[in-house]
């Protein structure tokens, strides 16, 4: 017998003919929900081939020889001309590898020519054994996907997708001695009487408010039985957004055989306060948010997984929550355990929450994965705000056969009907004048775009009702004093608070005055969505101050700053949908071009016909600067830490010290480790130790010379 794997804790080997064909008959089985179930058949029966070496034997057995087993059903795949079954099968372990130069390439390239260079029995172990046991069919792949260098490109990611999710789940199942289990949750039909449940006691509205909610409702719900497509959901502050776009998203699904909603979300504190709104409606068994922070450990020494947890690494649930970051950045992955769980992103309804928050050096690239997902996928997209961006131009281009249609009834009527607050321009301000101004009020919010001047205007307020937040805190940190915040507002009692935008999209609060630092119209727009959100004081009397801040604003955000300078020039009321689609008209299309919207070139890259995935991964990161995290030891996370100290590194204590987490930059980081105040547990990762650094009101110095300031 052939033996692909040996079991450590029971005494039994799977055979390389049950493994390919278990292997095989999962990957078809998730390829069918797009059309290539023959072809991910193809590549499971072929991805360990090279097991059939004796080489390979020997070293299943003991020994400590290197043996090269992916090429080997890669050579067969590609002499059958099958490329992006060869690309899959070559990367099934390492990932997907960029093309090369097929003229040039030599067997030491990592490429995928430098791979298909490879001879027989000289630069791999002869595998012609294989034959005794597999049989190989010639598969075509289906045309559709083979139009032009992306849909190629895509699929080839979403084939590979398959084949590594199958190969994992058939190895696990081996190993653990019974078939694994990871789907959760129930029915998409449960889950929409679930909500129809939730929402029944809404259906008689006592106040206008609550009846324009229920106006909003009942016409997306309406609107669900139309065919997939691209849609639009323009729905002011206040308008019950988040239950509209599911009662859309589970009767769409309804309608038309969708097996999930993935709901996108650009920040992790929004998907806190989503989850908590969706485990409320459908139960925690449905839902699960996939993101670092998230854990679903039922004991803290592994010793049992909750299925969730499992469900996360491959989406396997009716409601998937995500970051736009983890989302965009799988799809554009090339290693394995980034790119399993995408082949279930086919078939379902996608909600893009806040759209106007996709990332603008890459919104050529993440436009084309919609539009890839809708034409080819059986996907439905929905982009969901109230400050709906102007992307009609690139969707046109990219997905022409689907125009985005409207879900919000009158967006116009909706928007005069919600508005709550009036936008002033109040100059430019000093941050001492700006301190003096937060000073001279009871109740007040204060929004800057980065989070040193945050600290710094918080250090002239009396801290006596004071509060700051930035993502210089912990998460679990920020919520504590966000409770404190409400429970303030709520109260009546003296309430000002220095933050930086993460208040602005998804945060539930409440003030009376708002100042907001100047920013991309949308930002600021966003910001006015804090003031007079309950609708309990008039229009004229809720201010949303603007003003120009002598703290120089993040490149990044620059251009957004003179596109909102340029709308407000030309039209009194910023915050209206004819100023929102000319702002972002002016910066997609004028202050920026094509090249600025595909800021890394990736789909030029793509667009060159060489399989460029290692390279357009590398690219492809939406926060550059992510990758760094300081971990405080301080509440919960002392524990975390110590238990670090007796079990070593896990998954599962990494993720639930997510809560405990600060992102640095690489210079900082590199500061607090050289110089001893904070311990390196990663590469990218350390443990503050000069607790002296981090204050219980502003969070992490900025320097380790800093904290002298800071110790409390």
């Amino acid at each position: 017998m052939f033996i692909a794997h040996c079991s450590n804790t029971r005494d039994v080997n799977q055979s390389v003919i049950d493994h390919l064909t278990g292997t095989a008959l999962k990957a078809a089985e998730f390829a069918g929900y797009f059309g290539a179930g023959d072809l991910a058949y193809f590549c499971g029966m072929l991805h360990d081939i090279g097991k059939y070496s004796d080489k390979f034997q020997r070293r299943i057995m003991g020994s400590t020889e290197k043996v090269d087993h992916s090429t080997a059903g890669a050579l067969e795949a590609f002499a059958l001309k099958n490329v992006p079954a060869a690309f899959c099968i070559a990367g099934h372990h390492s990932g997907l590898p960029d093309g090369g130069n097929r003229k040039s390439a030599s067997p030491d390239d990592p490429t995928f020519f430098g791979k298909m260079s490879r001879k027989i029995g000289v630069d791999i172990e002869d595998y012609s054994a294989f034959k005794t046991e597999v049989e190989i069919n010639e598969v075509k792949i289906p045309p559709a996907f083979l139009t032009d260098s992306q849909s190629a490109f895509f699929f080839t990611r979403m084939l590979y997708s398959c084949l590594v999710d199958a190969d994992f789940l058939d190895t696990e199942e081996f190993m653990s001695g019974s078939t694994v289990d990871r789907t959760v949750g129930e029915s998409i039909e449960v889950l929409a009487d679930k909500l129809n449940d939730y929402t029944a006691s809404w259906m008689n509205p006592k106040t206008e408010l609550n009846k324009k909610r229920c106006d909003i409702l009942n016409a997306v719900t309406k609107e669900s039985s139309c065919e997939r497509g691209l849609f639009t959901l323009t729905v002011p502050t206040g308008g019950g957004k988040t239950v509209a776009s599911m009662a859309f998203a589970l009767n769409h699904a309804l309608k038309n055989g969708i097996r999930r909603v993935i709901y996108v979300i650009p920040y992790t504190s929004i998907i806190e306060q989503t989850q908590v709104i969706f485990e409320d409606i459908f139960g925690k068994d449905n839902v699960v948010a996939h993101y670092s922070n998230v854990d679903y450990k039922t004991d803290e020494n592994g010793e049992k997984e909750d299925k969730r947890y499992l469900a996360a690494e491959n989406w396997d649930a009716p409601i998937i929550l995500t970051t736009t970051v983890q989302f965009f950045e799988s799809l554009y992955a090339n290693r394995p355990s980034r790119c399993r769980k995408l082949h279930n992103i086919a078939n379902s309804i996608v909600i893009f929450d806040e759209a106007q928050m996709l990332p603008i050096p890459y919104l050529m690239p993440c436009v084309s994965a919609i539009s890839q997902l809708i034409e080819r996928y059986g996907c439905s997209a929905v982009l969901c705000t109230a400050t709906q961006p102007s992307l009609n131009r690139l969707f046109e281009k990219a997905c022409p056969t689907y125009k985005a249609r409207e879900l919000c009834p009158d967006v116009m009527g909706m928007y005069k009907f919600f508005r709550r607050v009036t936008y002033k321009n109040a100059g430019k301000l000093t941050d001492e004048q700006l301190a003096s101004c937060l000073s001279d009020k009871e109740q007040v919010l204060c929004i800057v775009n980065n989070r040193k001047q945050a600290q710094n205007i918080f250090s002239m307020l009396d801290k006596d009702g004071s509060f700051h937040l930035s993502t210089t805190m912990f998460p679990l940190h920020r919520r504590h004093i966000l409770d404190e915040i409400r429970k303030r507002l709520h109260n009546g009692e003296s309430c000002r608070v220095v933050s930086t935008s993460l208040i602005e999209a998804g945060v539930d609060v409440d003030f009376p005055v708002v100042y907001r630092a100047y920013a991309g119209l949308d930002s600021m727009i966003q910001a006015g969505g804090r003031c007079n959100r309950e609708g309990k004081r008039s229009s004229d009397k809720s201010i949303v101050n603007l003003f120009e801040s002598e703290c120089k604003a993040p490149e990044i955000i620059r251009q957004n700053i003179a596109a909102a300078e340029h709308v407000m020039r030309n039209f009194d009321d910023i915050s209206s949908p004819e100023t929102v689609a000319a702002y972002f008209e002016f910066l997609y299309y004028t202050l920026k071009d094509n090249s600025s919207l595909d800021a890394k070139a990736i789909l030029s890259e793509i667009d060159n016909g060489a399989m460029p995935f290692v390279s357009v991964a590398e690219r492809f990161k939406v926060i550059e600067s992510a990758d760094f995290t300081v971990y405080i030891p301080l509440e919960g996370g002392a524990e975390l830490v110590e238990k670090l100290k007796s079990f070593g590194i896990s998954r599962s204590l990494m993720r639930k010290l997510g809560q405990y987490a600060v992102g640095v930059y690489p210079k900082h980081f590199n500061e607090l480790v050289d110089t001893g105040a904070a311990e390196r547990l990663t590469p990218n990762t350390a443990v503050l130790r000069d607790l002296s650094l981090y204050d219980v009101n502003t969070g992490l110095a900025f320097g380790v010379s800093d904290g002298a300031g800071f110790i409390i």
